[in-house]
């Protein structure tokens, strides 16, 4: 398993340098790749399949902080999320493939415990990549958080609850039965798993889920929701 993390890892890599120029025009929209997306090729199968929250179909993010390609793709992600029919729900799932990266993890949950991370976890990606902060003591990303204008003391308390390190540890759990290998990854109604390294970049990546979507949707039995 390590061999083939570290190849996706470097495929990764190279797709972020191509996409960093590309998630500012291309946010929120998908063209036609010329042809129907391929099992085995731009998406595979989950085996086995997982089971979803509630009733609308599921588009599940796999990211790490500090992951480049996640941080190439998330503009162009977080639009594409926006505009989303309401028969589907946007769910992220922060991956740490060892303990060191767990406060990353935890940093996820404690912007969702706060309800901040629509403003934060942008801001977060930017200190990692752009500031070279690491964020992987508490005492730290605790005075990054009150430089945010968080609550020093909320922030800890969080942090450090029950709540957030009980959905810390489940997220370990799902990434395992999905058998997550790299990030960026995001799976659609727990059945299919694509990239943007899969798919061939950004443009490519963004109509393979607009795919799966609507091969969900049919699935299902329904049409979509206005």
């Amino acid at each position: 398993m390590t061999s083939h993390l570290h190849r996706r890892q470097l495929i990764a890599l190279a797709v972020a340098g191509g996409l960093s120029g590309l998630a500012a025009p291309l946010a929120g929209r998908a063209q036609p790749m010329g042809r129907t997306p391929t099992e085995g090729k731009e998406f595979k199968p989950v085996r086995p399949p997982q089971p979803v929250e509630g009733g609308q179909i599921e588009v599940l993010e796999f990211f790490w902080y500090g992951c480049p390609a996640c941080n190439a793709v998330e503009p162009a992600l977080e639009a594409w999320r926006k505009r989303l029919p309401p028969d589907v729900v946007y769910r992220r799932l922060p991956v740490a493939f060892d303990a060191q990266r767990q406060p990353h993890t935890r940093i996820y949950y404690t912007l969702e415990a706060i309800k901040r991370v629509d403003d934060l976890h942008p801001r977060v990606f930017t200190a990692y990549h752009k500031e070279r902060r690491r964020l992987l003591d508490s005492n730290e990303i605790a005075d990054f958080m009150a430089a945010q204008g968080v609550d020093r003391k909320a922030w800890l308390d969080n942090y450090n609850s029950f709540t957030v390190s009980a959905r810390t540890n489940r997220a370990a759990q799902v990434w395992q039965a999905y058998k997550i290998e790299g990030t960026p990854n995001v799976t659609v109604d727990g059945k299919w798993l694509t990239s943007p390294a899969d798919a061939g970049g950004l443009e490519e990546f963004l109509t393979t889920l607009n795919f799966l979507i609507d091969r969900a949707r049919r699935e299902r039995g329904g049409a979509a929701k206005k």
